[in-house]
């Protein structure tokens, strides 16, 4: 197996911009007259910003005009954008940098793969923005997570063939991207809820490139790393 890229989820695996997220979502929800519990909230990972606004409006009973629902959307943007804009790198998360160092050592390539059109503003505000051979975000595709575009684009601008890409998700609609793309997909998070993943791990913290890529040789339906 020859891996010569890997592809990386924004949120939840760089950084955790989740709570930011529940809580623009929850201070619109309020406002509407119901509310969104952080179980709840978990559904909305690695999903655009149309598709979560309808899956909450649809949970609290509510059928809104096209020209209101872009109001909302927009509401709820500026008040995630307001709790962003305080992001330093010690938003960073764990493991991240010291994980990154040992993927330019190897000569891996490197892409962004975010539904976020705010992806590019983030990487900015940690410091990351060089780290990466190309961003694919939310203004360059037309189809959210769990649809492949995203990482397909990304493999597409590194001149890289799917099968030899390695992606890195939190979300199930990101691992369901990943494996729609027939790229190899290490799950972030819990192997109970990342069951599509090919490996899981807990983070980036106390994961190194030559473990990865050594366990990546040997997995034939190994699921947890």
């Amino acid at each position: 197996m020859v891996i010569k890229a890997f592809l990386f989820d924004l949120d939840g695996v760089i950084v955790d911009t989740a709570i930011f997220h529940y809580q623009a979502w929850r201070r619109m929800a309020n406002e509407l007259g119901f509310d969104i519990s952080e179980e709840f909230n978990e559904q909305l990972k690695g999903v655009s910003r149309v598709e979560s606004l309808e899956i909450i409006l649809q949970h609290g009973g509510l059928t809104l005009p096209e020209e209101r629902k872009a109001e909302l959307a927009a509401q709820k943007n500026q008040w995630y954008l307001d709790l962003v804009s305080r992001m330093t790198p010690n938003d960073i998360l764990p493991g991240v940098p010291a994980f990154f160092s040992q993927v330019r050592d190897a000569g891996i390539k490197t892409a962004l793969g975010s539904v976020s059109k705010n992806a590019r503003l983030i990487l900015d505000r940690i410091g990351m923005s060089d780290a990466f051979g190309t961003v694919i975000d939310g203004n360059k595709i037309t189809r959210g997570k769990p649809d492949p575009e995203v990482f397909l684009k990304g493999a597409d601008e590194l001149g890289v063939s799917p099968a030899d890409c390695v992606v890195f998700e939190d979300a199930v609609a990101g691992i369901d991207a990943a494996k729609r793309a027939d790229m190899i997909a290490v799950g972030i998070g819990s192997p109970d809820v990342l069951t599509q993943a090919d490996i899981v791990v807990p983070s980036l913290e106390h994961l190194t490139v030559p473990q990865l890529l050594k366990s990546l040789d040997r997995t034939a339906g190994l699921d947890v790393y």
